[in-house]
């Protein structure tokens, strides 16, 4: 293993789901300084795409709030981003959602994927 990748594995962080794909609705909380105070705020939205790999690794959410279309870029191995929970799963066909931009409305959702578990 070279250097650079092992300088990288120490900065990789677990407090993500590795299980994260294309369409999950996800909770993200971040970390925001403001002046002195620090606070979390929680972002709650769409996986529309996901790019890079290792420590570069990224994914878009993307969220309506009022009426106004949110999208943001989480690195998923940054100190700001306290874990990614995934609310429920999303049952798509793509690599990317980036159609979901000119939806509204409930043409805008995305299915929700049912799991089966095996009986124990």
């Amino acid at each position: 293993m070279d250097l650079v990748k092992a300088v990288e594995m120490t900065q990789m962080s677990d407090a993500h789901d590795d299980d994260l794909r294309i369409g999950d609705t996800v909770r993200v909380p971040l970390r925001i300084k403001e002046g002195a105070r620090e606070r979390v705020q929680i972002f709650e939205g769409t996986i529309i795409a996901r790019k890079g790999k290792g420590l570069s690794e990224t994914i878009t959410v993307r969220r309506v709030s009022y009426g106004v279309g949110v999208e943001r870029v989480f690195p998923l191995h940054s100190p700001r981003v306290e874990g990614i929970q995934r609310v429920r799963r999303g049952k798509v066909r793509r690599a990317k959602l980036y159609y979901l931009r000119d939806r509204v409305g409930k043409a805008a959702r995305v299915k929700e994927k049912l799991v089966l578990r095996q009986p124990k």
